[in-house]
């Protein structure tokens, strides 16, 4: 007789037999563990779930489980990837019980979420999981009931075979099918015959959210567990120097303080590898607020960072990264991008001969634009349980890169990567900061110095001020006119610290004959990562907020200008490397422009203003409408167009959209982190404004293309142009052009 086995390593189930317990279990290298949907009652499953990375499994009951491969931190991959399995499974949804799974990269892909990459990544490999399932449920129906395979067909879960009139649920054929060769080629259905994609479900796991089930690696516990929290640097640019934890060992609670290196020196990093402070000094006890407010006991003396090489590693190259020295401060950033603004820049990409065009231009028009760096600001600050010994390691929380993290992981505690073990928790939020494991590794370190099961906690200061930001930009953009206003060059030249985001070949290059892109870039010791659509996050913002004074200049409507463009872009092209599809960019203007009724006389107690963008392979496009609220202007509405190619989960994606919005007007608005001698000045939500309930737009609407073009990204396309549609629309509100983000600080700033 078999036993229920809740869990599995991942050595132990590639000994797991392929039958079990009646039922079909499929390996494909695209899937990942079960999560109970909706309504079904947990306690009235079969007994014999067998959790199996990499494996579909029916039950005689004809209850089917489906795997999800990738980390879930909002973006609902949970339910829209399991969707493609059972569309092409050909089963009801109410049918399918879904779970998160384990990391493993070798059964399960990639499982890397970010990059909006999930379903472009896995539409093609799940489709085609799911379609294979169901060729070897239908040989098994037609060996049983001896007919050709041709004549059976299914539906909803079912098998027909209409000549004898014989008929089968999935799970009466499901342990025959087990053990079927997995057939390779199978056709794939016709887009337009979908019935579980394109049809709006809800999230597998919205019961647990809004019943406050243990979701979270927060909730994790574990018998022996202690408490870990770490006390960094109170800048950027210092180290610890020595510390005095008399007075914290007294404290109630407390088991240990340590110091110990995150990296040891000379090692090699990975690509999402980083060392925003590597000496650590650690607080360990019983419970967070213990450790907490020991901590404020420590006697720590710091000492200045001097120039520092770090040696990285990613993607097949290895580059050496001085990590300068110093304390920084907002004032000396801005006054060295002014400075290295006026140098010459590295040459990105060059149309035509811009500089004769500049030269006789009747016409120049000059902006720069300027934004500061920002913090991630998950809901669920940084977090991670570790429990690691000399033979093995187990590590349960919130990452979104678990197969980038687990080479370094393997490096640094010197066991091999079968011996270690990365259970994934949903995350209170990722935005690329998860990306970045070195909590995970922090986590690691210190439960094999502390010989115990650890969680280590940031509290909401240690997570503000711990780096990985956004980085910090500036950009100034030039157009050349001639005596009729014709447009006849472009010039962008953008850096930032310690990184540029200039994206070279996007619109509008291939639609100005005289085109140059430049940059430049500054080093710094303030770590910086992915954030939401990195780098389009502010190009965006600047470039649409130029186009709109541009289009003003040249006395034309800012929508006709843009579309004027893209025609050239389309039927006459400049270069060969512009990477938009110009007539889908054009496609979501005139969905907004339709959607939005921009011109209508109705809508003239708005200010309107709009933007478009195209990153992530997806375009969107935004209709902003402001009015005075309170004295003040306030996003009252938004209308919002996006070309994502087949829709999913329709209210997921415009939940997502939604989201977008509302985190974009927030960050347009009062988004900002500053520095003062290495410093942030903000470390926490007293500081650090955040969007609030009541400036949140009463009206988002979110309208998708509608075309059959295979899934491209969502969670970050409709993030970027917010900020430029923002803008746009204030200057029509209040008469004055904004070039500094947040903002606020223009909106209050006294003349």
């Amino acid at each position: 007789m078999e036993k229920n086995m809740p869990s599995h390593s991942r050595r132990s189930f590639l000994k797991s037999s392929i039958l079990a317990g009646g039922g079909l279990m499929i390996s494909f290298s695209s899937l990942a563990k079960f999560r109970p949907k909706g309504l079904m009652n947990e306690a009235n499953l079969p007994e014999q779930w067998y959790e199996i990375t990499g494996y579909i499994k029916i039950t005689p009951d004809n209850i089917i489980k489906i795997l999800n491969p990738n980390p879930e931190f909002g973006q609902n991959v949970m339910t829209s990837l399991p969707m493609i399995v059972a569309e092409e499974l050909d089963v009801d949804w109410d049918k399918i019980l879904v779970e998160m799974g384990p990391h493993d990269n070798s059964k399960l892909g990639p499982q890397f979420t970010g990059g909006s990459n999930s379903i472009r990544m896995y539409w093609r490999p799940l489709r085609e999981a799911g379609a294979a399932a169901r060729q070897m449920l239908r040989e098994s129906a037609a060996q049983t009931w001896g007919v050709p395979v041709e004549e059976v067909t299914t539906k909803s879960g079912m098998l027909y075979h209409e000549k004898s009139g014989k008929s089968g649920k999935y799970g009466e054929f499901a342990s025959k099918a087990a053990s079927l060769p997995i057939p390779k080629g199978v056709k794939l259905k016709d887009v337009k015959s979908f019935k579980v994609i394109r049809s709006s479900q809800k999230n597998v796991e919205g019961l647990k959210i809004v019943t406050g089930k243990p979701l979270f690696a927060l909730d994790h516990m574990q018998e022996g567990m202690l408490i870990a929290m770490i006390q960094h640097p109170p800048a950027f640019g210092m180290k610890l120097k020595s510390f005095d934890a008399a007075e914290t060992l007294k404290m109630p609670g407390i088991k240990d303080v340590f110091s110990l290196k995150l990296y040891e020196d000379g090692f090699e990093q990975g690509g999402f590898d980083t060392r925003t402070f590597n000496d650590l000094l650690v607080v360990t006890g019983n419970t967070t607020w213990e450790v907490m407010n020991a901590r404020k006991k420590l006697k720590v003396n710091w000492e200045p960072i001097s120039d520092t090489k770090d040696t990285m590693a990613g993607r097949g190259q290895k580059r050496e990264v001085i990590v300068p020295g110093g304390l920084e401060s907002t004032s000396t950033h801005l006054a060295k991008m002014a400075e290295y603004a006026k140098k010459p820049a590295q040459q990105l990409r060059k149309d035509g001969d811009p500089e004769t065009a500049f030269k006789n231009a009747a016409k120049i028009l000059e902006r720069t634009y300027n934004a500061p760096f920002l913090a991630h600001n998950c809901m669920e600050p940084m977090n991670f349980f570790a429990d690691v010994t000399e033979e093995k390691a187990l590590l349960i929380g919130p990452l979104q890169a678990p197969g980038w993290i687990e080479p370094t992981l393997s490096k640094i505690l010197k066991l091999p990567a079968d011996k270690i073990e990365i259970q994934m928790t949903r995350m209170g939020g990722g935005f690329g900061l998860r990306a970045y494991g070195h909590y995970l590794v922090e986590a690691a370190i210190i439960s094999k110095k502390a010989k115990a099961p650890v969680k280590l906690v940031y509290s909401r200061e240690d997570d503000m001020t711990y780096g990985i930001y956004r980085p910090m930009y500036t950009a100034t953009y030039r157009a050349a006119l001639d005596a009729n206003k014709n447009l006849i060059a472009f010039h962008v030249k953008g850096g930032g610290i310690p990184e540029h985001a200039i994206h070279a070949n996007r619109f509008p290059a291939g639609a100005i004959d005289n085109y140059l892109a430049e940059s430049w870039e500054i080093p710094s010791n303030i770590t910086i990562g992915a954030f939401r659509a990195p780098r389009s996050n502010f190009n965006a913002a600047a470039e649409q907020s130029f186009l709109d004074e541009l289009a003003e200049l040249m006395g034309k409507d800012p929508i006709e200008f843009r579309l004027e463009l893209l025609k050239r872009a389309k039927e006459n092209p400049v270069g060969k490397n512009n990477e938009y599809d110009a007539d889908r960019y054009a496609g979501v203007l005139k969905l907004v422009k339709e959607k939005s009724g921009w011109n209508n006389a109705e809508h003239k107690k708005y200010s309107r203003g709009v933007a478009a963008y195209f990153c992530h392979n997806s375009y969107a496009a935004h209709v902003v409408d402001i009015v005075k609220k309170d004295g003040q202007p306030y996003v009252e509405r938004v209308f919002s167009a996006v070309d994502c190619g087949v829709v999913i989960n329709p209210d997921a994606a415009i939940n997502m959209v939604q989201g977008a919005v509302v985190d974009g007007i927030g960050n347009a608005f009062y988004g900002g982190l500053t520095f003062k001698d290495g410093v942030p000045e903000q470390n926490n939500f007293n500081r650090y404004r955040m969007i609030r309930l009541r400036e949140a737009p009463k009206k988002i609407d979110v309208n998708f293309v509608q075309n059959d073009i295979d899934p491209t990204g969502l969670g970050e396309p409709p993030f970027p142009p917010v900020f430029a549609a923002v803008a746009n629309a204030l200057y029509k509100n209040t008469g004055k052009r904004f070039y500094n983000q947040p903002f606020i600080n223009d909106l209050t700033k006294k003349s």
